[in-house]
């Protein structure tokens, strides 16, 4: 397994199970990191300023936001968040509130009940564990209660600057396989190809700007193929 795949991603052959009809066979290496670095560069263009856009002051609120954010939309979690962090500003002070009553405050963020028990068994490993702060690197992190190596990812890329993968949620799924950077369809094998194909340096932000696009232009239900920057690079672009 190569050092930069991550746990759980085992490199085995690539079939065309899974992989989305009409997308081409996968390109020599070379070209492909060309191609990828040209839509990288593309994207840049496009969103100059690229980052979460969970609101947060620290690492325990980014932690804590995107625990809430699975199957629920930035807005609604920043919507809650606001109130959420004034209340309880720290690990310690969710670790001792009431289940019922944290239900309460992320109710509208959905699936309410298993993230309250897991915000609060995450910030009682933090407090019992880790001294109330976050860790920083992704072992740690991975085995907090809630939280994978999405979660992880986001936390040490946007919080700490530190590369330790690529964010792969809904959105860079989707893209991913649309771009024809992989035609994998789990998390793990995705994240380990877009590792291949972009340089270390480009992980943090590579994701964000996937994410960015796929909510402005490369919607799943509409893709808007004519307005997209990166048609001329996509082997899915209906343009």
């Amino acid at each position: 397994m190569s050092p930069r795949t991550p746990h759980g991603a085992h490199r085995g052959t690539r079939g065309a199970r899974g992989a989305k009809p009409g997308l081409p066979r996968k390109e020599d290496p070379a070209k492909e990191r060309r191609r990828g670095m040209s839509v990288l560069r593309t994207l840049r263009k496009e969103f100059p300023s690229a980052q979460t856009a969970l609101r947060h002051e620290n690492a325990f609120q980014l932690l804590v936001a995107t625990i809430l954010s699975a199957q629920c939309t930035d807005e609604r979690v920043n919507m809650v968040t606001g109130d959420l962090f004034r209340k309880y500003p720290a690990p310690a002070d969710l670790a001792l509130v009431p289940r019922e009553e944290l239900e309460k405050e992320i109710r509208s963020t959905g699936f309410y009940r298993m993230k309250a028990k897991n915000v609060i068994a995450c910030c009682s490993m933090l407090v019992g564990r880790f001294g109330g702060i976050v860790p920083r690197n992704m072992d740690d992190l991975v085995n907090l209660p809630g939280v994978g190596r999405k979660t992880a990812n986001v936390v040490l890329g946007q919080a700490f600057g530190i590369a330790s993968g690529v964010v792969v949620d809904t959105h860079v799924h989707r893209l991913a396989r649309l771009l024809g950077f992989t035609k994998e369809d789990t998390p793990e094998k995705i994240e380990a190809d877009l590792m291949e194909i972009f340089p270390e340096k480009d992980w943090i932000e590579l994701g964000t700007l996937l994410i960015l696009h796929g909510r402005r232009t490369c919607k799943a239900r509409k893709p808007d193929c004519p307005a997209c920057p990166v048609n001329h690079l996509c082997p899915s672009s209906a343009v």
